[in-house]
């Protein structure tokens, strides 16, 4: 509100008043207004040491609680990882071949800049990388987002550990450490939004009871999220307590450098970083538009890439396609709405139930102090606990709108749920124990016949407490018996298939397959391959639609075009793919190609294609004319089967 006029013309009022009474002043005149000068001046009011020592001992503690949480689930990660895949007593291959999907690009890379004669060197080989896809030089810095794998590389060579422990150790053993600051992050946000540890210690256990919705970790130890979320949690953290109205100015200037470093360091670890950033930034400005906190702190988006919003226009039905690449990304499972599993292991856990209940308290809570303000009411700068209006708080705001936002999202993609569901948990956690959110409650109750706030105060500690009680008997016995539990990763195919090209195939080979094949053979052997399970490049999805064809009713010579503009020399058939039963028809691969190419009737009103041609995976099989003259089998067992692509000079139909 612009003030001008009235605050100098109360000035020029207050100068004249005081030109009107200045006048020369006696001795006692002049001591009379010395002792009124000192009564006035307001004498800064220091708390007991019994205080202070309360304070220190709060914080030490939940300091201590916060650190020891974050260590105890690094362990517990590490723990069950060696429980899972025996993963000390496999050999090398064994262990590379656990990292599957684009989780095994990620780590080769890895690899590659520890052979590397030097970090420049290696870094140069990567930002002009020519030999991982044919055909193809690539920035895989740039496009991949590979700063880990430089940063681990570096640290294991730095800090002399490649004499103390092999380089896939330290690799899965940063990946568990960012875990557990992960955990603190969201123990400390929760503490900073409650007021009280206890509410962190909350967060822990309903994270890590319901670690299957929360985190990939156990699945794809190398995925950018799993590097990048621990610092966006750092960066919420420092936000929660940036937004807070009753933090200093040290404190102040200490949450915004966290932030804007956990901010940048997060952009840098993950390629979809932005659209997370997107949302936040989206929650500040309507934070803001309401002028719903200081004045002086807003976020910029980032731009969104096109395939992305194609995929969206698809995934809302604003758009219909028969395009190979669309319908394959939405048949993924992690792109699919959420099953009825994933609502019923949170509700089991008791997250939902509480997480729902906070939610609405201070949904609503929020849109009474929006209404305040469009009626032109002023908010108070101190909210006590007596006011019951924790929706007057900054940092609360913020986190509604935040996980609400992430929640519609997770509805409809179940690959955000491990967005979402971390949050659920500390939202949740946060509200059981935060005295104003019961006090709020009770004030829309009008509870006369005990006193509010004190009950406010026992609800607090009490549900908290019970809630922990009734998880520690429920859940703890389960997560030992997780870490007694010897589990076995058995996939003799594979290892034969990559000990074959290893031994077998030419170094200057190139192979053609699948994407999530062609990402373990990059690993486990280095050789090269046409295409990479990545969906951020144009380029490469196209790539990946033209390999499929070897599963669709195509030519031997469609198929032999395919491969020899690729430079490919050897391709492999999965049988898992070929004879695949899926339970979804029309997402089964074979079913998108014919789609794609008008193989089958779609919908009502599509042209039929006749294909003359079989299914190609299965006719290359039968070694007949003109398959042989184009693919010679050179290996096979009950899942692979490799074909050399032949060089001619003529084509035979």
């Amino acid at each position: 509100m612009y003030m001008g006029p009235l605050v100098s013309c109360s000035f020029q009022g207050a100068v004249i008043e005081l030109r009107q009474r200045k006048k020369p002043k006696s001795s006692e005149n002049k001591e009379s207004a010395k002792e009124e000068k000192i009564n006035d001046t307001p004498i800064p009011e220091r708390a007991p040491k019994y205080v202070l020592f309360q304070r220190f001992a709060k914080i030490f503690i939940g300091c201590l609680a916060a650190v020891t949480s974050g260590m105890m689930y690094a362990l517990y990660l590490s723990a069950y990882h060696e429980r899972k895949f025996w993963f000390s007593n496999r050999q090398e291959l064994e262990r590379e071949i656990t990292f599957q999907g684009d989780s095994a690009i990620y780590y080769s890379y890895y690899k590659d800049m520890l052979k590397a004669p030097s970090f420049e060197r290696g870094v140069y080989e990567l930002t002009h990388n020519n030999k991982t896809v044919s055909l193809k030089t690539i920035n895989a810095v740039q496009q991949m987002s590979l700063y880990p794998e430089l940063i681990a590389s570096v640290l294991y060579q730095a800090t002399g550990s490649n004499e103390i422990i092999e380089p896939v150790y330290f690799y899965i053993g940063i990946v568990f450490g960012l875990q557990g600051i992960y955990v603190t992050a969201l123990f400390v946000t929760s503490w900073l939004m409650s007021g009280t540890w206890l509410a962190g210690m909350l967060t822990f256990a309903w994270f890590i009871i319901n670690r299957v919705d929360t985190t990939r970790i156990e699945y794809s130890i190398p995925l950018r999220e799993n590097w990048a979320l621990p610092y966006f949690a750092c960066q919420v953290a420092a936000l929660t307590g940036y937004l807070k109205s009753n933090l200093n100015t040290y404190g102040e200037r200490f949450c915004y450098l966290l932030m804007s470093a956990s901010t940048y360091t997060f952009m840098m670890m993950w390629e979809y970083s932005h659209y997370l950033l997107f949302l936040q930034a989206i929650s500040l400005f309507l934070l803001d538009s309401f002028s719903l906190e200081q004045s002086d702190k807003m976020f910029v988006p980032h731009k969104e890439h096109g395939h992305m919003l194609k995929f969206l226009e698809v995934k809302f039905g604003l758009n219909m396609t028969k395009n190979f690449t669309m319908n394959w990304l939405l048949c993924q499972e992690s792109l699919q709405a959420p099953s009825r599993a994933f609502f019923l292991r949170l509700t089991q856990s008791s997250v939902l139930p509480f997480y729902t209940l906070v939610l609405i308290i201070c949904f609503f809570s929020m849109l009474q102090v929006i209404f305040r303000r469009i009626n032109g009411k002023s908010l108070k700068e101190t909210v006590t606990l007596e006011d019951g209006r924790i929706g007057e708080r900054p940092e609360i705001i913020y986190h509604v709108i935040h996980t609400i936002l992430l929640g519609s999202l997770a509805m409809v993609i179940e690959g955000l749920k491990y967005l979402w569901t971390p949050y659920v948990c500390m939202l949740a956690a946060f509200g059981v124990c935060s005295p104003e959110l019961w006090m709020t409650l009770f004030k829309w109750l009008r509870l006369r016949t005990v006193h509010p706030v004190l009950l406010a105060l026992i609800l607090s500690m009490a549900v908290p407490t019970i809630i922990g009680l009734s998880l520690w008997k429920e859940f703890f016995p389960r997560l030992m018996t997780e870490l007694t539990e010897l589990q076995e990763f058995y996939d003799p195919d594979t290892v034969e298939l990559m000990t074959w090209i290893k031994r077998q195939a030419p170094v200057a080979a190139v192979f053609a397959g699948s994407p999530q094949l062609m990402g373990a053979i990059k690993l486990c052997t280095g050789w090269m391959v046409t295409s990479l399970p990545l969906y951020n490049d144009d380029d490469l999805l196209k790539r990946n639609e033209n390999i499929y064809q070897i599963y669709s009713k195509r030519s031997a010579e469609d198929i032999y075009k395919i491969l020899t503009s690729y430079k490919t020399n050897y391709l492999i058939v999965e049988d898992a793919i070929c004879n695949e039963v899926g339970t979804t028809r029309g997402c089964r691969v074979k079913d998108l190609l014919d789609i794609a190419n008008g193989h089958v009737v779609c919908e009502e009103g599509d042209k039929l294609t006749y294909s003359k041609y079989g299914r190609f995976c299965h006719e290359v099989k039968i070694n007949y004319s003109p398959y042989v003259n184009y693919f010679t089998r050179v290996y096979w067992n009950r899942s692979y089967f490799v074909y050399k692509i032949n060089t001619v000079i003529s084509f035979q139909s």
